[in-house]
C-alpha cells in the first residue's frame, strides 16, 4: 500500500495551536486527534494484513475470540459481550465468517433462542496464519518497543475503565 505525501509539519500540532488562539488551550483536543488518527493508521495497516485471508479486524477479533474459548465455540451473546460490540454487528461478522468457511453456526442447547458460533479447522488454520502475520508486523506498533507498549496499555486502561468497559480490581 503507497504511503502518502508527508507534510512538512504536524497537522494535529498545527490545529492544536490554532485552536487554543482561537477557544483557549484545550490539551484534550490534540490528544483525541492524535488518537483517532492513530486508530486509522493502525486499522488500515492491520486490515491491510488480515485481508488477503478475507478478513478484517472485528472478523480476525471474533475468531480468536473463538479459539479462546475453551470448546472453540461460544453463544453469539457470548461473542457481542466479550467483544463489546452491538448483537447486529456480531452477527454479520459471524454470518461473514460462516461464508468463509471459518465457522459453524447450531442452536444452543442450553438456550432456547440463541445460537453458538464454532470455529472451523479452517478457521483455525487461517487464524494461526493472520496471527503469524500481526505479529511478524508488530500489530503495527513497531514504532514502539515492549516498555512503551505496556505505557500505553496503562495510560488508555483509565478510559476504558471510566467508559464501563470492565470494573477496575
Amino acid at each position: 500500500m503507497p504511503k502518502p505525501l508527508s507534510l512538512s509539519f504536524d497537522p494535529i500540532a498545527r490545529a492544536s495551536d490554532l485552536w487554543e488562539q482561537r477557544w483557549g488551550a484545550v490539551p484534550s483536543m490534540g490528544a483525541i486527534t492524535s488518537v483517532m488518527r492513530a486508530h486509522q493508521i493502525l486499522l488500515s495497516q492491520v486490515d491491510a494484513v488480515v485481508k488477503p485471508y478475507g478478513l478484517t479486524f472485528a472478523r480476525y477479533e471474533a475468531l480468536v475470540l473463538l479459539t479462546f474459548s475453551k470448546a472453540g465455540e461460544l453463544p453469539m451473546s457470548k461473542i457481542g459481550e466479550r467483544l463489546m460490540v452491538h448483537p447486529t454487528s456480531v452477527t454479520n461478522t459471524i454470518d461473514r465468517l460462516v461464508t468463509s468457511g471459518y465457522v459453524d453456526k447450531r442452536p444452543n442447547p442450553n438456550d432456547g433462542r440463541g445460537t453458538l458460533a464454532s470455529i472451523t479447522d479452517k478457521g483455525r488454520e487461517v487464524v494461526e496464519s493472520a496471527t503469524q502475520d500481526l505479529m511478524d508486523m508488530d500489530f503495527g506498533l513497531g514504532a514502539y518497543d515492549a516498555e512503551e507498549c505496556a505505557e500505553i496499555f496503562a495510560m488508555l486502561r483509565p478510559l476504558r475503565v471510566s467508559a464501563g468497559d470492565f470494573e477496575e480490581r
